[in-house]
């Protein structure tokens, strides 16, 4: 997948961002990048569609766990699972562990393209933060 690090700041040309500044501009960059993909995604989705992903976004434990019953139910032996589990370091029981893991999931029943759809916005919003540069490190003002 990708990283909003480091790397993204020097990818963009902001390497030389204040570091008191990073994180913020990190944080921001992450919150567009999740409104313009969840603004793609949800395009074409019916509003059934848009509540059942709602409610294990904002983990449901009966959305989650009856969703994944539905859909997934060996999902303790998916190799995803194991991932996103050591990736965090929860228990496998952790509902938060399972509705992470029921998010990725439904994306890709639902909106098998998502992965593209996230490195199409990506791509897009990197472009757009590599040519205002110059303006968020301030070096575009005026000599004073």
């Amino acid at each position: 997948m990708f990283q909003l690090d480091d790397k993204f700041l020097a990818d963009v040309g902001l390497q030389d961002l204040p570091e008191e500044q990073k994180k913020a501009f990190l944080q921001h960059i992450y919150d567009e990048l999740e409104l313009r993909v969840g603004t793609k995604l949800s395009d074409g989705m019916s509003d059934a569609q848009l509540e059942e992903f709602e409610a294990i976004i904002d983990r449901k434990d009966d959305v989650v766990v009856g969703w994944l019953a539905a859909h997934v139910p060996e999902y303790h032996n998916d190799e995803s699972f194991s991932r996103i589990q050591q990736a965090t370091g929860l228990d496998v029981n952790d509902p938060g562990l399972r509705a992470e893991y029921a998010a990725t999931k439904w994306l890709e029943v639902n909106r098998p393209d998502y992965r593209d759809v996230v490195a199409s916005v990506l791509d897009e919003l990197k472009k757009e933060i590599a040519t205002s540069r110059d303006t968020i490190l301030g070096s575009d003002q005026p000599a004073a």
